[in-house]
């Protein structure tokens, strides 16, 4: 007995029942119209939950506390952009930011990465509570390795004077860099010097700029000359306000 396979016909579209093409075509238009009414989806910034304590991630780490500290970063970096949405900076929950940012600093004291976002991103959002949060928070951090992290409290310093027009803070932040960063870069440590100027205080600023002169910090010879005109330009200022000052 032989058995012949020959090639199935296609029924054309005409065979079909009529009342299955409608229902077919009812059942695609529906499902058409599900996806068009579907909202697209929103994360939400509130989502972004507090990280785990130090002690748990170092010793998950496996012995890899640096990758760790990395990834902790490079997560909630890209957190504000997730598939098909996006979180300003400014809506998400800045105490869980800085929680993400201080246990990278945990894991691994020598990155600076973390201060880097904090100065450079988050300290930029338009929302003048959560741009302190972020320059006390470098701050914070700074003291505990300021010859290390100096950098960052000099930008929070002009992000202070500059965004925030808080010239108190911005000149408490430039006499922490003085105080306490002794190799800090000469123009972070001059910086009190000019917030002390544009703030009224030419006496004090005059004063400061001497001593900084007298006491040989500033060995290149260029700083010195364009300080020395400063200083100049400082007394010269005085003299000329000084006899309308005591009318």
């Amino acid at each position: 007995m032989k058995l012949r396979f020959g090639a199935a016909k296609e029924r054309p579209v005409s065979a079909v029942p009529r009342p299955a093409i409608i229902v077919l075509a009812v059942a695609l238009a529906a499902q058409v119209a599900w996806h068009a009414a579907s909202p697209r989806p929103v994360a939400s910034a509130s989502s972004l939950e507090l990280p785990p304590p130090t002690a748990w991630l170092r010793a998950s780490s496996l012995g890899e506390p640096i990758a760790l500290a990395a990834a902790l970063v490079l997560y909630l970096q890209a957190f504000d952009n997730q598939p098909g949405v996006s979180i300003p900076f400014k809506d998400l929950d800045y105490a869980a930011v800085e929680a993400w940012l201080e246990r990278a600093l945990e894991l691994d004291p020598n990155s600076q990465y973390p201060l880097l976002m904090a100065s450079h991103v988050y300290s930029q959002v338009p929302d003048e509570a959560k741009q302190r949060r972020m320059l006390d928070f470098v701050h914070r951090q700074f003291l505990k390795d300021p010859e290390k992290r100096w950098r960052w409290l000099a930008h929070a310093a002009i992000t202070a004077k500059h965004q925030l027009h808080d010239t108190p803070l911005a000149l408490k932040y430039a006499e922490e860099i003085a105080r306490h960063a002794r190799t800090a870069a000469t123009w972070a440590r001059q910086m009190r010097i000019f917030i002390l100027e544009d703030m009224g205080e030419r006496e004090a600023a005059t004063i400061l700029l001497g001593g900084l002169l007298a006491g040989g910090e500033v060995t290149d010879e260029a700083e010195i000359r364009f300080l020395t005109q400063r200083l100049e330009k400082l007394k010269s200022v005085e003299k000329s306000s000084a006899p309308s000052e005591s009318r």
